[in-house]
């Protein structure tokens, strides 16, 4: 069967990812793409039958197979199926999914032989925490089978602590503590349901981190083996469809300064700089020079927010990339899975969706 990966769920992560396997399946040097949706809706009929077009085969549990027929769409593979013959699979799921998919067929799976299991999110305790760039290295071949991609805004929170915070990832004792406020867009412009009609505050349901943001990002650093102090979040909806701002505050022991910042931004090709000030505005660009809408950047940070207090204390505000920077560590983290010596050189092939300036 060669190398296939198999994705679950269609939905704001599923289908732009799938897309992407397929658009560069050649350069990924992947031999087939599967991916399971579970309902047939006529709503989803023009979505599931592009996907197909592009190259990828359905799967769907048994008892779903005539109803995807009824709709004139052809199954490949029972559900079950699809898993066993995967070489990685990467789970899309809703929350909570991803680990009861774990324990149903996952577990099994790894020990038939499959390379790798990927949860995207807030699949907390489905395995390693990975996001590309940030703890690459802590990845061990033969033995992490099951990994967590962090979700987009722990992503973003990651990669600030990194950039400002610990010295481009070299020293995490310059950190003394970090407060980040995630302003949550309420749904994704793909989904009708769970719009807010106005700013919706969220609980601080952990103790010492507020919210799971910060929590992962915590978890995140320490499979570095760095236990980073200070880090808290809270979180709000807000009545837009477009993307995630967060407001920061880092503090730290190295003095620093704007130029400084600006400049540790532009040397990493994983952070993107704007002038934009509106959520619209940088949504707009990446619907239009993205893929399937999305940019790859970590985070994009308007660099005219940005601000230093006495040396030491750093504000700002930045948007989140729309799940772009999720579907980047889902793709390295199945190209790991399948290859750990090339997957450096094989995922450069989107490039073209890193911006310096959006």
């Amino acid at each position: 069967m060669g190398k296939v990966v198999h994705v679950v769920g269609t939905g704001t992560i599923g289908e732009p990812l799938i897309g992407m396997l397929t658009g560069y399946r050649k350069e990924l040097d992947i031999d087939e793409i599967t991916f399971n949706k579970r309902t047939p809706l006529k709503t989803d009929r023009s979505k599931v039958v592009d996907l197909i077009r592009r190259g990828a085969k359905l799967a769907t549990e048994r008892d779903q197979i005539s109803g995807f027929e009824k709709l004139g769409i052809k199954v490949n593979f029972e559900t079950e199926e699809a898993i066993k013959r995967a070489t990685v699979v990467i789970d899309c799921t809703p929350s909570g999914a991803g680990l009861a998919n774990k324990e149903k067929y996952y577990l099994k799976a790894a020990q038939a032989g499959g390379k790798g299991y990927i949860a995207q999110g807030s699949e907390f305790g489905f395995g390693k925490m990975y996001a590309r760039g940030i703890n690459d290295e802590v990845l061990k071949a033969g033995e992490d089978k099951f990994i967590q991609v962090v979700s987009c805004n722990t992503h973003n929170l990651s990669a600030l602590i990194k950039l400002f915070g610990t010295q481009n990832n070299t020293a995490p004792e310059n950190l003394v503590s970090a407060d980040f406020v995630c302003m949550r867009r309420a749904n994704d412009i793909s989904q009708d349901d769970d719009f807010v009609a106005s700013p919706e505050v969220g609980k601080h349901k952990d103790e010492q981190f507020g919210t799971h943001h910060a929590r992962d990002a915590y978890y995140l650093y320490k499979t570095k083996g760095w236990e980073l102090k200070g880090l808290y979040s809270s979180a709000l909806k807000l009545n837009t469809q477009f993307m995630h701002v967060v407001r920061f505050h880092l503090k730290v022991k190295k003095e620093t300064s704007v130029e400084k910042l600006v400049q540790i931004i532009k040397d990493d090709d994983r952070q993107a700089l704007t002038f934009k000030k509106s959520a619209n505005a940088v949504f707009s660009f990446g619907r239009d020079h993205g893929f399937f809408g999305r940019i790859l950047n970590q985070t994009i940070i308007p660099h005219e927010t940005l601000s230093v207090q006495n040396g030491t204390d750093i504000y700002g505000f930045c948007f989140t990339s729309q799940d772009g920077n999720s579907l980047l560590s889902s793709i390295a983290a199945a190209q790991w899975c399948i290859d750990p010596e090339t997957y450096e050189k094989k995922i450069q092939c989107l490039k073209p969706f890193f911006f310096e300036e959006v």
